[in-house]
């Protein structure tokens, strides 16, 4: 059980780090120069009035940047570093392999430095803030901006009574919030991967664009989403078994702290301040890789708190710790797991998501198993997954 987490948080940590290109150098490849597709576009992502960095039609990026003084300058992206060309005008340009569809982190490295692409909006993962940019998807519609009834995401500050400080987090409030001031809603709350914090899933994850998209196509009841920073809380002791720690959902002090945040404070603050639905049956929890492993550890503890449950390349449910779960067993509607399908450990074979949601159908569990197509441990996987869950909760 150890192993399995273990493995999976080592993947987390270094899908974050090769993209960024730290902490580890990753391998220098020259830049792509033949048979290029010359359509470059500006990237969604780029800063206001930036043409750089740019993307083509055969998913492959493009970066400039002016640094006369530099000798060496590197594109640093999904664990390659593709060598830059510097012009007359000290103008340097590069071109990445085709790199798969949706959101990536990338920087720039200058003479040994990685920085980030003073073209792009930056994004928090790897534990800091930089470079990203959106590839353009074949599915990309559910999460465009449309001219749909909108909601919002708002910033929130409240006090911690286990962290003794304020604390900080987000959350969507669906266009019908507004538009019907007399009704309550469900709340999903909403976990980050490691090394990201609580701007996640509404900026790299496009949360709001989906949910308002969705309702309006009547795919998904309307509902509050809460977004949290998982990683900020205070250390403590482990957990005895069967109360979050000491099996796969445990992960010790360091990961269980965000359970006292979540179940003491997060929950009772949203439920003193919106319209929400103050009960199991309106309560889901779900989280992508990090934040799907607290959500199994949390659900598990608290086993009559949260009547949906997602984890997204987060690993899976067994039937060992679920068969005499009675309180999860009678609470619980439905519990999705998914992953991306070049996430071969979870997509395939006897320990993948699918397999585990057969088994757990057998002993009367509502489980789902949903593979994203040809991706890997990345946003694009958990902007499906979030499209697919929100479509079976709350109904």
């Amino acid at each position: 059980m150890k192993k399995i987490f273990l493995a999976l948080l080592t993947l987390s940590s270094m899908t974050a780090s090769a993209q960024f290109g730290a902490p580890r150098q990753n391998p220098i490849v020259p830049s792509v120069v033949a048979d290029v597709v010359e359509d470059f576009k500006p990237a969604a992502t780029n800063q206001g009035g930036k043409q750089y960095p740019m993307v083509n039609s055969q998913r492959m990026v493009r970066a400039q940047i002016v640094a006369p003084k530099a000798s060496f300058v590197g594109l640093d992206i999904a664990g390659k570093i593709y060598e830059m060309t510097k012009d007359e005008n000290g103008v340097w340009t590069g071109t990445s392999e085709p790199q798969d569809e949706g959101f990536h982190y990338y920087q720039l490295n200058i003479d040994g430095a990685s920085v980030p692409d003073p073209g792009s909006k930056y994004f928090y993962g790897a534990s800091r803030w930089g470079s990203g940019i959106d590839v353009p998807a074949a599915d990309e519609e559910f999460y465009t901006v449309k001219n749909v009834p909108q909601g919002s995401i708002n910033e929130v500050y409240y006090w911690s009574s286990v962290s003794e400080k304020m604390r900080h987090g987000y959350i969507y409030l669906p266009n019908e919030y507004y538009k019907n001031p007399t009704k309550k809603f469900p709340v999903l709350y909403l976990q980050h991967g490691m090394g990201e914090n609580e701007t996640g899933w509404s900026a790299q994850g496009k949360t709001g664009i989906i949910m308002d998209n969705l309702i309006a196509a009547g795919k998904a009841v309307p509902f509050i989403i809460f977004m949290d920073n998982g990683l900020d809380v205070p250390r403590r002791e482990a957990p005895a078994p069967g109360q979050g720690g000491g099996r796969r959902g445990g992960f010790g002090g360091f990961f269980n702290a965000f359970q006292d945040v979540l179940i003491k404070d997060i929950i009772p603050m949203v439920e003193a301040n919106y319209r929400v639905i103050a009960d199991a049956n309106h309560r889901a929890m779900a989280g992508l890789s990090m934040g799907g492993m607290q959500t199994h550890g949390i659900t598990l503890a608290n086993p009559t708190t949260f009547a949906y449950v997602g984890m997204f390349s987060g690993g899976t449910f067994n039937t060992e710790e679920l068969k005499d779960a009675a309180d999860f067993k009678k609470t619980n509607k439905v519990l999705f797991m998914s992953a991306g399908g070049r996430e071969t450990r979870m997509a395939e074979g006897d320990n993948s998501v699918g397999k585990a949601a057969e088994n757990l159908k057998a002993i009367g569990i509502n489980a789902h198993g949903y593979v994203s197509p040809g991706t890997a441990h990345e946003w694009q996987t958990w902007r499906r997954s979030l499209y697919q869950f929100a479509q079976l909760i709350f109904k």
